[in-house]
């Protein structure tokens, strides 16, 4: 059972999160007061890590996936020693504090990753857990194990109502990630009652089917108990491993444990003052941390660094031994990028060779930059051999084989995102995913938490408009596209042939620490008549560039478009110069890297007051907002429809000459507001 020390240790977690929601007014008091049994089982007893390094690679990782709860997490952080501070403790909730609602990565030291939308840690966690078994297999050696450690989550009943973490339990259990361990907080309370409202289920069952290991603790406030019972997990290596850990939301406070009021609001002065009277805590000062409670952390403290001196003199040793894959591993978890990779990329494509799906180009790219960047890894959510997005010639990462870098995340595109997530948190990789623009609706949580925690996570997201034809609307994305770019931090590159999408691929590598979607076509595009290599890479890289001008004149109109578009943009130039009217084409690859750009570099592409018309097969809300001179848009404002992709995206006027009357429209509207 546990013992005095490790009881104040206990309740000092419990206090310092009440008292943190309670300064706050607001926050999620009762996990915590639930669940600090095993979170000082887990720093005490289990986990290895050095507070004074939070980035030593061979850490254990701690995933918070009931992000709720993050008062508990900020305490801990706070006793373990990685610099979070009383005050940053009072601060909670508060502007600018480092210690926010949910816990996010990047923002305070310790965190791991971003959680607080359920179930996305749990999928983040199998992402972690297969770069460490990936890690593992790529550099450990006989007498040398650089490589070993655990990632640990915590989460509640909501986590596991979640689809997105079913989706990973399952492919965790298939995988059999041995190194995955979850502490299920049992407490059998949502925000609305009893979760016998709406989740009856064996949960150890449901993991049980899925390929896991489990075990039930009966008692949540025995911390001996719980670290025997993860103990046993760590022995069981084979599989994925659940602990179901009874616990009382709440723990503690005399009217409110067990309750649903315990779990998302402040205690109150008078039941706060209670609860500490009941478990014989001092009423006053707040955030009291007993000095036999801080000893015994300072000694956690010092176990870590100890452990960390072990390994770094283990890995001088590998040096000596393994020159070559020291390097290496400390460039990737560095995440600095192989010097002169772009070298790899293939030669330029040229309009003899004919029309190229840019998805087919994209594939080639990946591969080919694949050859000298062994920290590319992933795959696709069961749709690679029509996404193009797998590494040519390489393994699978399988349950008997770790050393493979193409991933197959099965039809699970929610998961396959958010796993990417915790490939991203590890390090030592750029991650990818592929499926359907389309499909990026199933994905859009994880992809916004890439954007907020500032992941360098490559989307590769083909068939792109109406023109993959036959399967209809339900696989046509028009909306898409402004959908992500809305995202705030998202980079997404829609390039018009394959020279831009080998550029594309460039420019993803090279934007570290900001998750990418590369939007590729199905159908064949012709290879633009456009600059030189370097000049499309220049372009690209901007965002936007000019791929055709009017000889010997100013452009009467600018005709931007992206993708597929920017042909039929080309086509209508040829068409409106013998018109009479000159026009410049745009590629906007990028509006994101654009509007980046400075004011001297975006009026020379798009000159202010020059008559512009967009083109693009998806929404034009977007477009009509974006420039400045108030563009006519040529785009689709409906959903599509099933037929060969040529007649679809002529009959919903996707067409050379609806290209020529926007033109033809806004210089009459120019000319009649010229007269006026």
């Amino acid at each position: 059972m546990t013992d005095s020390v490790e009881q104040l240790c206990v309740d000092t977690l419990r206090f310092l999160a009440v008292d943190s929601v309670e300064r706050a007014g607001s926050g999620h008091p009762g996990m915590p007061m639930g669940t600090a049994p095993m979170m000082f089982a887990l720093l005490d007893r289990l986990m290895t890590f050095d507070s004074s390094d939070p980035s030593w690679p061979d850490r254990d990782r701690l995933v918070l996936s009931a992000g709720h709860g993050s008062a508990l997490l900020y305490g801990a952080l706070h006793l373990a020693g990685y610099g979070l501070t009383l005050d940053d403790l009072k601060a909670f909730r508060q502007w600018e504090s480092r210690t926010p609602g949910h816990p996010e990565f990047g923002h305070t030291p310790g965190v791991e990753a971003t959680t607080g939308p359920l179930g996305q840690g749990i999928a983040n966690a199998v992402g972690m857990t297969i770069a460490e078994e990936s890690l593992a297999a790529r550099f450990n050696r006989p007498g040398h194990t650089i490589v070993d450690h655990h990632t640990y989550v915590l989460c509640g009943d909501g986590d596991l109502m979640e689809g997105v973490a079913l989706e990973a339990v399952s492919l965790a259990g298939h995988l059999r990630l041995g190194k995955l361990i979850v502490l299920y907080d049992d407490n059998r309370i949502t925000i609305e009652g009893s979760t016998d409202l709406a989740f009856s289920e064996d949960v150890c069952a449901r993991f049980a089917a899925c390929g896991w290991h489990t075990a039930r603790v009966e008692d949540g406030t025995d911390v001996a108990t719980i670290a025997s019972a993860v103990e046993a997990a760590r022995k069981a290596t084979d599989a994925p491993s659940l602990i179901a850990v009874r616990t009382v939301i709440g723990q503690g406070s005399p009217s409110k444990q067990g309750t649903a009021v315990a779990h998302g609001e402040p205690l109150g002065e008078k039941e706060t003052l209670a609860a500490k009277a009941a478990l014989g805590w001092p009423a006053e000062p707040t955030f009291f941390v007993p000095e036999v409670v801080r000893e015994r952390f300072s000694a956690i403290a010092k176990r870590g660094t100890a452990e960390r001196a072990r390994w770094m003199a283990a890995f001088e040793r590998y040096r000596i031994d393994h020159p070559m894959l020291a390097e290496e591993f400390e460039r990737r978890i560095a995440g600095e990028l192989p010097e002169g990779f772009e070298r790899a990329l293939p030669p330029a494509y040229t309009a003899d060779g004919g029309p190229v799906a840019t998805r087919d180009a994209g594939g080639a790219a990946l591969s080919a930059l694949a050859e000298v960047m062994p920290e590319l890894m992933g795959g696709s959510a069961d749709l690679a051999p029509s996404t193009k997005a797998f590494i040519a010639g390489e393994t699978s990462f399988t349950a008997a084989d770790r050393s493979g870098r193409n991933l197959h995340f099965g039809v699970r595109e929610h998961a396959m995102a958010a796993v990417v997530n915790g490939m991203a948190h590890h390090g030592g990789f750029i991650p990818f995913a592929s499926t359907f623009l389309v499909f990026s609706d199933y994905m859009r949580p994880a992809v916004r938490l890439a954007a907020l925690s500032g992941l360098g996570v490559i989307h590769v997201f083909t068939h792109d408009s109406v023109g993959l034809g036959e399967d209809g609307p339900t696989h046509q994305p028009v909306e898409h596209l402004a959908s992500l770019r809305a995202i705030p931090g998202l980079v997404v590159l829609r390039p018009a042939d394959a020279n831009e999408t080998v550029a594309a691929w460039r420019v993803a590598i090279e934007l570290r620490g900001r998750p990418v979607a590369l939007v590729l076509s199905r159908q064949k595009l012709p290879i633009l008549p456009a600059p030189e290599p370097s000049a499309i890479a220049e372009g690209v890289s901007r965002g936007a560039y000019v791929v055709a001008e009017p000889p010997h004149t100013e452009p009467d109109v600018v005709l931007v478009a992206s993708g597929s578009e920017v042909s039929l943009a080309l086509a209508a130039c040829e068409l409106l110069s013998a018109r009479g009217i000159f026009a410049r084409v745009v590629s906007m690859c990028s509006i994101e890297l654009f509007a980046e750009q400075d004011a001297k570099y975006r009026t020379a592409v798009i000159p202010p007051g020059t008559p512009c018309v967009t083109a693009e097969a998806g929404v034009t809300v977007g477009w009509r907002t974006y420039l400045a001179q108030g563009p006519a848009a040529v785009g689709i404002d409906r959903f599509g429809a099933s037929a060969p992709g040529d007649v679809v995206m002529r009959e919903l006027g996707m067409t050379v000459d609806a290209i020529v009357a926007a033109v033809e429209a806004a210089m009459a509207g120019v000319g009649s507001s010229r007269a006026r």
